[in-house]
């Protein structure tokens, strides 16, 4: 989602965005994303076809909540665990 953030993006570019992410593993997520209408996939009749993937206004609501995560990640030291009892 992170990535889509940014704007429409297609497969590949997903894929090279995510490195060491599967590409069954990167499908079966968008379709996940894609059922509870977080990602609306586009698919275009064109030669060769393309297919791009984009937030829906609801994947979009979530843009402060990733970006509140994202700020917390950068102000926990590398390798320190952030546990709470």
């Amino acid at each position: 989602m992170r990535e889509l953030l940014r704007g429409p993006h297609r497969f590949t570019e997903l894929r090279d965005a995510l490195p060491g992410i599967s590409p069954p593993t990167l499908t079966s997520r968008l379709r996940q994303f894609e059922r509870h209408g977080i990602v609306l996939r586009t698919a275009y009749a064109e030669i060769p076809p393309r297919v791009e993937y984009q937030l829906t206004p609801l994947g979009e609501g979530l843009r402060e909540v990733l970006d509140a995560m994202a700020a917390r990640a950068l102000t926990v030291p590398d390798g320190e665990a952030a546990v709470t009892t």
